[in-house]
């Protein structure tokens, strides 16, 4: 998933745009669009922070713009197939100019969320809300709906030792959910499902568990640096390590370590 902000500026005058991959947009200041599919026929639409509009691909369009801030989102093809159960063929989306949904909006607010901060989460965090966002795109959204399809069951042990195998071999490093869902050897829509399932988690907060996991062993065995832990627990920062480690275990690292110490002191 591609991550953009468009800032905001002066009035702009309507011109020819060319969009050539399905987009999902949210204003993140209000403002005003001009769109119509000729310079004849351009009609204003108004923005209020928070309201959304979804561009399919291959849209010739005139658009002018003022004030508005976007943050734009691009959803690959390859989740909005997967998120069509898999059917062959492009996913198309319908053209909205302007919408208000709840569930669309909250993970959007995450990806903006995650931005400012950084992308701290790394790239199966984004993998995870591109799927979200892709479902809900498809069942919405699209020209063409799914047809309905429900999995039972969960991964078998075989497959489930297999991603916990890639997890642990890839634990500092940026995983993603098309190689965990490889590793299986299923879709990235069945995989998390299925997934799901098995473990009562969804993939990212299983590999941020196995990374807090390892972090606490690595706290109570050495005296190496908190950030040379988070590091090699795949945390992008100290900070971000620290929120995720005391949000799971109640503490922060250090806090963890010097109690750890406390109740291994020898008593006199």
């Amino acid at each position: 998933m591609k991550v953009e902000l468009e800032p905001p500026q002066a009035a702009v005058e309507p011109r020819m745009w060319v969009q050539r991959e399905q987009v999902l947009a949210m204003a993140l200041r209000p403002g005003w669009l001009e769109v119509g599919p000729s310079r004849s026929e351009i009609k204003r639409v108004n923005y209020e922070v928070g309201e959304m509009g979804v561009c399919p691909r291959h849209t010739e369009v005139w658009v002018g713009a003022h004030g508005l801030e976007r943050l734009s989102l691009t959803i690959s093809d390859a989740v909005l197939t997967a998120a069509n159960d898999g059917i062959s063929g492009d996913v198309e989306l319908r053209r909205v100019h302007k919408l208000a949904d709840a569930r669309l909006g909250a993970l959007v607010g995450a990806v903006n969320a995650e931005r400012v901060a950084g992308f701290p989460s790394g790239r199966l965090f984004l993998d995870s809300i591109e799927q979200a966002l892709a479902v809900a795109l498809v069942n919405d959204y699209a020209v063409r709906r799914p047809s309905a399809r429900i999995y039972r069951g969960g991964l078998t042990a075989a497959r489930l030792r297999r991603v916990t195998e890639l997890v642990h071999s890839r634990m500092e490093s940026d995983l993603g959910l098309e190689e965990m869902a490889g590793a299986a050897g299923l879709s990235v829509t069945h995989f998390s499902q299925m997934f799901r399932e098995s473990t009562g988690q969804s993939p990212h907060q299983f590999v941020l568990r196995r990374r807090v996991e390892r972090a606490k062993e690595m706290l109570r065995a050495a005296e190496m640096r908190v950030l040379d832990v988070a590091v090699a627990c795949g945390f992008k920062s100290q900070q971000h390590f620290a929120r995720v480690f005391r949000n799971l275990c109640g503490a922060s690292p250090t806090e963890y370590r010097q109690e750890f110490v406390h109740q291994n002191q020898p008593t006199v």
